[in-house]
C-alpha cells in the first residue's frame, strides 16, 4: 500500500537540485546548506509546531526533543565536522494561514529541513511550500493516511506511524473489552477522517457492528447534535476522533448520560492529555473514569523520557517527542551518510539508514559505523523505524491508555502494529 519514492526522487531531486542549492546557501558557513554538494557545510534545521492553539499542549515535548537530539548530535561532533546551530523555531498555532507564514520565515533562513507540523491538517497546508523548495520535512506526529502517497518529490518523511497502524489496535481494545456495536464521530480534517475509516475498516474485521460513523465540524460551538447522534445510535461504545474540541463532545456525552459509566468511551491521540479529565469534568475528575484511547507510543523508552525530562526538568507531556528526536536524528545521519547537507542529496538516505543494515540506537554511534562505510540501521528512541518507501514506519508501537477513578492518566499497555505491504 506504500507509493515508490524512489522514481519520484529520480525525477524530481534532479529538477529541484539547482533550487535546493539556492533556497538552502549562504555567505557564511552558518547558514543552512552551506557549502551542501562539496561534503561540508553546517546543517540548519527549523521547525513549525505548536506553541499557541489547541494543540499547544503538544509543541513543548516536540521542541524540547528538538533541542535535545541538537545537544547529543553536537555532543558526537555534530554534522560533517560542524556543530548544528540552534533551531529556528517559529509558531503552528493551529491555524493553516499562520502555519504557512510560520513555514516562509523558517525557510528565509535558509535551513535544510523543518521539523513538523505538529497536526496532519497544518502540514497539508505548508507541504507543498517546503517540499517544493527543495527542503526536507518531517513530522513526528503526523499520523493521516494521506501522507503514504503524497506527491512530495521525496522530501517529506514522518517517524509517526499512519493511523492505517493505530486503527486496528483501537479497534482490537474496543473489541477485546466485550463491545460489540460501536458509535465513532471524528473532526472532519485528513487525522479525523483517516483515523475514523481505519478504525471502523478495523472493527468491521474483528466482527463488530459500526452503528455510527459521523463526522463534525471542529470549529462550531454547540456539539449537541453530535452528542444526540450518538445517543441514538444506542451503541455499547463511542469512539471520540479530535483535538481540544473533543472535550466538549465528551462533556456532552456525559450530561446526556451515555459517559464512560454507561458504556465503552475511546479516545485516541489527539486526547491523549494527561490533564483531560480535569478539561472535561473540572473539580470531578473522576467522571471520565474508564475511558480508555490509543496513541504512538511516547512513553515506553524509559531511559530516553528521563533524560529528556533531565534536559527540560519543567516538561511535563511527553507525547511524540521520541518521534520527533528521530526526525531530527535520522535527517542528521542521512547528511553524514551523503556527506552533503543539502537536502536533494541527504533525503533519499534517509529511507537507507533505518533498516537494513548494522543496528545502532544513538547519533554518535551510528556516525561511526557511517564513517568506517557501514551500512547502518537507525533503531530509534520511538522504534525500530524501518521506514518503507513512502518515508515512514512500517511497524509501531502503540500505547493503550486509560483514566482510573481519580481521573488519573495511566498507560495500560503497549501494542506492536506492522503494516501489511
Amino acid at each position: 500500500m506504500a507509493r515508490s519514492k524512489s522514481l519520484l526522487k529520480g525525477i524530481a531531486l534532479a529538477g529541484v537540485a539547482s533550487l535546493a542549492l539556492a533556497a538552502c546557501a549562504s555567505d557564511d558557513d552558518t547558514g543552512g546548506g552551506t557549502e551542501g554538494g562539496d561534503g561540508g557545510g553546517t546543517l540548519k534545521l527549523g521547525y513549525v509546531l505548536p506553541e499557541t492553539g489547541q494543540l499547544a499542549y503538544l509543541g513543548d515535548p516536540q521542541i524540547a526533543a528538538t533541542e535535545f537530539a541538537i545537544q547529543q548530535i553536537n555532543k558526537a561532533g555534530g554534522v560533517l565536522g560542524n556543530d548544528v546551530p540552534p533551531v529556528v523555531g517559529r509558531d503552528e498555532a493551529g491555524q493553516e494561514a499562520i502555519a504557512v507564514q510560520s513555514a516562509d520565515q523558517v525557510l528565509a533562513e535558509d535551513v535544510s529541513a523543518v521539523i513538523g507540523a505538529a497536526a496532519s491538517g497544518m502540514s497539508l497546508a505548508m507541504i507543498d511550500k517546503i517540499t517544493g523548495s527543495g527542503v526536507a520535512q518531517c513530522s513526528g506526529s503526523n499520523t493521516a493516511p494521506t501522507f503514504t502517497d503524497y506527491d512530495d518529490g521525496g522530501f517529506y518523511f514522518r517517524t509517526a506511524p499512519s493511523d492505517v497502524l493505530q486503527g486496528p489496535i483501537l479497534a482490537e481494545t474496543i473489541v477485546g473489552d466485550g463491545h460489540s456495536t460501536v458509535a465513532l464521530v471524528a473532526r472532519a480534517d485528513d487525522y479525523g477522517k483517516g483515523l475514523l475509516d481505519a478504525t471502523a475498516a478495523a472493527l468491521e474485521e474483528n466482527g463488530a457492528t459500526v452503528e455510527l460513523k459521523e463526522t463534525y465540524d471542529p470549529k462550531v460551538t454547540n456539539f449537541e447534535p453530535v452528542v444526540q447522534k450518538v445517543k441514538n445510535a444506542n451503541a455499547d461504545a463511542a469512539v471520540v476522533i479530535g483535538f481540544e474540541e473533543g472535550t466538549q463532545v465528551l462533556q456532552g456525552m456525559i450530561e446526556a448520560g451515555i459517559g464512560p459509566d454507561q458504556k465503552g468511551v475511546y479516545g485516541a491521540d489527539g486526547l491523549n492529555n494527561p490533564d483531560l479529565a480535569n478539561l472535561v469534568s473540572k473539580g470531578a475528575p473522576g467522571k471520565l473514569a474508564g475511558m480508555k484511547g490509543t496513541a504512538p507510543g511516547s512513553e515506553g523508552n524509559k531511559e530516553f523520557t528521563d533524560a529528556l525530562k533531565e534536559f527540560k526538568p519543567n516538561l511535563k507531556e511527553l507525547q511524540f517527542a521520541p518521534q520527533v528526536y528521530d526526525c531530527v536524528v535520522s535527517i542528521a545521519l542521512a547528511a553524514e551518510q551523503a556527506g552533503s547537507v543539502d537536502a536533494a542529496d541527504f533525503a533519499p538516505e534517509i529511507n537507507g539508514i533505518t533498516k537494513n543494515g548494522e543496528k545502532c540506537t544513538d547519533f554518535d554511534e551510528c556516525k561511526k559505523l557511517i564513517e568506517q562505510g557501514t551500512d547502518i540501521d537507525y533503531d530509534g528512541k520511538s522504534g525500530p523505524l524501518d521506514f518503507i518507501e513512502a518515508g515512514e514506519p512500517g511497524q509501531a508501537s502503540i500505547e493503550v491508555y486509560g483514566f482510573n477513578k481519580k481521573g488519573e492518566h495511566e498507560i495500560l499497555s503497549t501494542e506492536t502494529s506492522t503494516l501489511d505491504e
